[in-house]
């Protein structure tokens, strides 16, 4: 059943507490005994957590599209230097100010966060007071996705703005005004708090409130305690400078056991289970939302509401048979991604798309009925797009089994973690806890599904000659494993090498640009065909979807050792050819582009948001953003 966030909010009726950091919700219309002791009036305070994930300003139009991009694999397309400061970009490039226009507001992510957790306070205070949780395991349950969606928020309101104010109870007039408080206070409360909802928390389809990937389980349970163990044992930026914690508590190797713990539980469960790489993808794009396969939770997004696919999608630039209006390719991977994928990494074709859907131009106008509404529309091809313009391709309308009629939403939800992620970091802590030969059973099941066998033993074999060469191997598998899912930037910076990383993706622009280096055995051009039925298709041509007769392209010059000679004998056979690092003779990677990836000295010391001015001028004095971010003068 999708999606809970349509759920209305039954006997509970919210309003405003102005504060220095929010506007909270507060129960009136009911008591807290008559809501938190009857299951479906709890359940229902439960669901407006959710809520809030989705309001236009939050996780849905601001969070979800800014926060994580612009990193070694993946960034807005396309940045540019001279373009720094605009808004948008200066969200991703690192340079991102108190008084950004995308967010410098009321209702900007930042305040929804909060209003989240306040919901998720208050239905924590009155599940314990209330609930008889102890006696009545369905209101533990909820117990236990209160505190869990809590830590989710908190979570991402560390990884974007560091230390913030913590507000572990619900509002009142003596809490409202509240300083940062030290991340390492928080990430022991939200690690407190997951081992406790560990036993609330149904496993996946042991109950049917957890047969649904919308609905909190055990699995995502110890899968984010693992998550946040790693962050609180790695590095940050922190009002001294850019290090790990100094608390005892949150020691490296205590945290490395925690994750390692938490992820051996949930694979040894048996719950949860890998099925092929695509087959994830294609789930979550037809809203098949039942529990056990590889995905432990997912934002939940009603079908007019979740910019999704909008933002993390391959382009649509015209109302077409499978959008209805133009939409999609805000974000995608940087050029070098592509090239260094192993060609025959089944991960490649479908996370990088090197085409968009056509123009008016490339199609013919004709009408299609969805329920019984007819709409015009143009039936276009994928048309070549270039290296500056490639797109995410695990999420598609085209994979869709509805058509979207919303102006930006596509109601796609969120995978926020997983079953993949978990193998990772478990393989990542018992590294780091075990050695290499103990690990690599957890790296080996993504290599698997992922490569050839003669290639996963060798990639094995190098991964295993010491600790430091798995970590290697790790950085790079979680690179290709989680492109364009929000991972990657969190990831760089708990590994304290986002500097290293991002100065390393500017070289290697600058070398695919004149096709140097470990990109020159590629050809200057790409050589494309529109599928016609029955068509043979060559060998060293690529296709990156089910062939479609008239609207799929087969696409040649895209693998390492490709060459224009064969290229253009292909053009006897109907192929085209296409500039693609060329345009007019210069390079389309340029230097305005690569500079504009990030835009100061050490992204280390400006990977945090600023609480915005908005929040600073309402705080009573109490929040500043003194040592948390830098900035540039002009």
């Amino acid at each position: 059943m999708k999606n809970y966030i349509k759920i209305s909010i039954v006997a509970l009726s919210l309003v405003g507490l102005s504060s220095c950091d929010m506007d909270a919700p507060s129960i009136s219309s009911l008591d807290e005994s008559s809501v938190f002791s009857v299951y479906s009036l709890a359940e229902s305070e439960i669901m407006s957590i959710h809520v809030s994930f989705g309001e236009t300003n939050s996780y849905r139009g601001r969070f979800l599209p800014y926060y994580g991009i612009n990193t070694d694999v993946e960034w807005i397309n396309t940045p540019t230097y001279k373009d720094r400061l605009t808004d948008k970009y200066a969200l991703a490039n690192y340079n991102t100010t108190a008084d950004n226009g995308q967010m410098n507001n009321a209702t900007n992510a930042y305040a929804k966060f909060y209003e989240g957790i306040e919901r998720a306070n208050l239905a924590i205070k009155g599940l314990r007071e209330f609930g008889n949780v102890q006696s009545r395991p369905e209101m533990a349950q909820l117990l236990g996705e209160a505190l869990t969606l809590r830590a989710v928020v908190y979570n991402d309101l560390i990884k974007a703005w560091g230390d913030v104010p913590a507000r572990f109870e619900p509002n009142n007039s003596e809490n409202m005004y509240q300083g940062r408080t030290s991340r390492d206070v928080i990430y022991k409360q939200l690690l407190a708090d997951l081992k406790e909802a560990e036993d609330y928390c149904y496993w996946p389809n042991e109950n049917a409130i957890t047969r649904s990937t919308e609905r909190i389980s055990k699995s995502f349970v110890k899968g984010l305690r693992a998550r946040i163990a790693l962050y609180a044992g790695g590095y940050g930026l922190r009002g001294d400078g850019f290090r790990r914690s100094n608390d005892p508590e949150l020691a490296p190797e205590l945290m490395y056991q925690i994750a390692k713990e938490e992820c051996l539980d949930i694979i040894n469960s048996g719950h949860n289970r890998l099925g092929t790489f695509k087959e994830n993808f294609t789930k979550l794009c037809t809203d098949d939302t039942s529990a056990g396969g590889e995905s432990l939770w997912e934002i939940p997004f009603s079908e007019g509401r979740g910019r999704v696919l909008y933002t993390w999608g391959v382009r649509h630039q015209v109302e077409d048979q499978y959008t209805y209006q133009p939409r999609g390719g805000v974000n995608g991977p940087l050029p070098t991604l592509f090239y260094d994928y192993d060609k025959d990494d089944i991960r490649r074709d479908i996370t990088c798309v090197p085409y968009r859907w056509g123009a008016k131009t490339d199609g013919t106008a004709t009408s299609v009925n969805n329920n019984g509404i007819n709409y015009n529309v143009y039936k276009v091809p994928q048309v070549i797009s270039n290296p500056t313009a490639m797109y995410f391709g695990k999420l598609r309308y085209e994979w869709m089994n509805r058509y979207v009629t919303s102006t930006n939403d596509d109601g796609i939800n969120w995978q926020y973690m997983r079953l993949a992620d978990v193998y990772l970091m478990a393989a990542e802590a018992i590294n780091e806890l075990d050695g290499p030969a103990a690990a690599a059973q957890y790296m080996q099941p993504i290599l698997d599904r992922a490569l050839p066998a003669d290639k996963v033993a060798a990639l094995m074999a190098q991964y295993t000659a010491n600790k430091e060469a798995f970590f290697k191997g790790i950085v790079d598998q979680r690179a290709f494993e989680f492109a364009g899912e929000v991972l990657r930037k969190p990831d760089l910076i708990r590994w304290g090498i986002i500097d290293e990383k991002m100065a390393e993706a500017k070289e290697k622009l600058r070398r695919l640009a004149t096709r140097q280096g470990e990109y020159a055995d590629l050809p200057e051009k790409v050589y494309v065909k529109l599928y016609e039925k029955d068509m043979v298709i060559p060998a060293s041509a690529e296709v990156f979807d089910t062939p479609v007769d008239g609207e799929t392209l087969v696409i040649y010059g895209l693998n390492h050792g490709d060459s224009d000679d064969t290229g253009k004998d292909m053009k006897d056979d109907g192929f085209e050819s296409k500039g693609w690092f060329l345009s007019d003779g210069e390079a389309r990677i340029t230097d305005d582009i690569i500079n504009g990836l990030y835009v100061v000295d050490k992204p280390s010391m400006n990977c945090l948001w600023p609480i915005w001015t908005y929040f600073i001028g309402n705080s009573n004095g109490m929040l500043n953003n003194d040592g948390i971010y830098g900035q540039l003068s002009d």
